[in-house]
C-alpha cells in the first residue's frame, strides 16, 4: 500500500475547510437565483 503524501489530520482539516467553503459556495449560489428570480419577476411584468 502506497504511503500517503498527507497525514490524517491533514486530511480532517483540508476536507473541514472544503466543507465550508462549499457551505459559503452554496449560500451565495441560492442567493444569485434568488435574486435571478426577483428580477425576472419584475422585468416581466406589464405596466
Amino acid at each position: 500500500m502506497r504511503k500517503s503524501r498527507f497525514t490524517e489530520e491533514q486530511i480532517i482539516a483540508i476536507l473541514r475547510a472544503l466543507e465550508d467553503e462549499n457551505a459559503k459556495l452554496k449560500k451565495l449560489l441560492a442567493e444569485a437565483m434568488s435574486d435571478n428570480a426577483i428580477l425576472k419577476d419584475v422585468t416581466s411584468r406589464k405596466w
